[in-house]
C-alpha cells in the first residue's frame, strides 16, 4: 500500500496530492472499484467484448 512519511515541516497538501498519485499509479482505486459487487464470469465476459468492440470501433473512425 503507498504511504507517505511527513519529515519536519513538509506540507500537508502536497502530502496528500503525492499520496493520491500513488494511489493511482498502483491501481488500488481501480481494483476497489472493479470488485464493489460480484460479476458473473459470463458477464464479465461479455463486458470484456462489448468494450474490444468500442475500442474497436473507435480506431476505424477518422481522426480530424
Amino acid at each position: 500500500m503507498p504511504h507517505i512519511i511527513l519529515e519536519g515541516e513538509d506540507r500537508i497538501d502536497w502530502a496528500i496530492k503525492v499520496f493520491r498519485r500513488k494511489v493511482q499509479k498502483s491501481g488500488i482505486l481501480k481494483d476497489l472499484r472493479a470488485k464493489r459487487y460480484y460479476v458473473k464470469p459470463s458477464v464479465a465476459k461479455r463486458l470484456k467484448a462489448a468494450a474490444a468492440r468500442r475500442r474497436r470501433h473507435r480506431s476505424k473512425r477518422p481522426r480530424r
